[in-house]
């Protein structure tokens, strides 16, 4: 018996080592991809001195992260300061567990995915507030109370949203979700709602136009200022991270998931996990198309957006979808 629980505990070790060591590299290869998309979409190249078309060029950035000194300043709670970066990098991973990227292709088919995820997501919050406090730096602090400002407006949002999802499916299991897009990706019945859940994402992360945390101009780099080496990168890490993995939320809950756009030949004979890959980095491409696009936001623009015109307007799409489901009977009992 002791045996059986050995191999299963092995067994678990494994898949959780298949989904973390393919995302680490797809993280560091995204920061290649972004700093080449952005040089293309300005004219120039990017990255491509090191290794063949520079496809070295993360390694090369992790060696001289790692060689850094860490640096820790006087004035800062030393253990909220190193913890902080440590949190908002396994955070980041850990949300994976729950993450569908095939038929039976998930570490953890539990029937509140969609909860884990949101509570994971609003975790997130966390590591910035303690960097911000623990530097002992004005400029950090204004960009944790920033950060913390735009996460938690954008995740009301983000709910009723997901809301929207959830009424047409009668389910919280992520694979289920992907299963009930069959006949129809949600994207096309819940345009609105995909295209506030796509910029609520871009806020959630602080990518650009929402990049108003790590403002340069006024901010000097925002919440992780202080932060130097290891300690950095693992924001770094953890920022790259949470786009996939925001990217694979909007994947499965509006792009059908692992499901090819169309059930003909030859789209039925990619596998699964293959078309799952594919539209996580469209998305990402979005992600960075945007940033190479848009200008920054002011804060009180942001916020309006949030709370005045987002959230009354998923409000709204949530009586209007729940309307439609009950008035031509097609409102699935909860269950799952």
């Amino acid at each position: 018996m002791e045996q059986v629980w050995y191999i299963e505990l092995a067994w678990m070790i494994a898949k959780i080592i298949a989904v973390v060591i393919p995302l680490l590299i797809g993280v560091a290869y995204l920061t290649l991809a972004e700093r080449r998309v952005i040089g293309f979409m300005q004219l120039r190249k990017g990255p491509n001195v090191v290794g063949p078309f520079g496809l070295l060029q993360p390694f090369a950035d992790a060696l001289k992260l790692m060689a850094k000194e860490t640096i820790l300043p006087a004035g800062a709670d030393k253990t909220v300061f190193v913890i902080a970066p440590m949190l908002t990098f396994v955070l980041a991973l850990v949300a994976w567990a729950v993450i569908p990227f095939g038929e039976g292709l998930v570490l953890a088919d539990v029937n509140v995915g969609i909860l884990y995820l949101f509570a994971i997501s609003s975790l997130g919050v966390y590591g910035v507030i303690m960097a911000g406090w623990a530097s002992n730096s004005k400029y950090a602090f204004l960009g944790a109370l920033r950060s913390a400002a735009q996460m938690v407006s954008y995740e009301v949002s983000m709910g009723l949203v997901i809301i929207n999802v959830l009424i047409c499916v009668g389910s919280l299991n992520l694979s289920l979700i992907v299963e009930a897009q069959r006949d129809i990706w949600f994207a096309l019945p819940l345009f609105p709602m995909f295209a506030v859940f796509f910029i609520s994402t871009l806020a959630e992360t602080n990518r650009a136009p929402f990049d108003l945390p790590e403002g340069e101009s006024e901010l000097v780099a925002g919440y992780f200022v202080e932060y130097s080496s290891m300690s950095f990168a693992l924001f770094f890490l953890g920022e790259y991270a949470n786009m996939i993995l925001m990217s694979a939320m909007t994947v499965i809950l509006f792009l059908g998931g692992w499901l090819p756009p169309i059930d003909l030949f030859p789209f039925n004979l990619i596998p699964g996990p293959i078309w799952f890959i594919l539209k996580i980095c469209l998305v990402l491409f979005v992600f960075l198309w945007v940033r190479a696009t848009t200008p920054r936001y002011r804060y009180d623009q942001l916020m309006r957006l949030g709370w005045k015109i987002f959230l009354p307007f998923s409000l709204i799409y949530v009586v209007l979808t729940a309307g439609f489901l009950v008035a031509t009977d097609r409102l699935p009992a909860l269950g799952g």
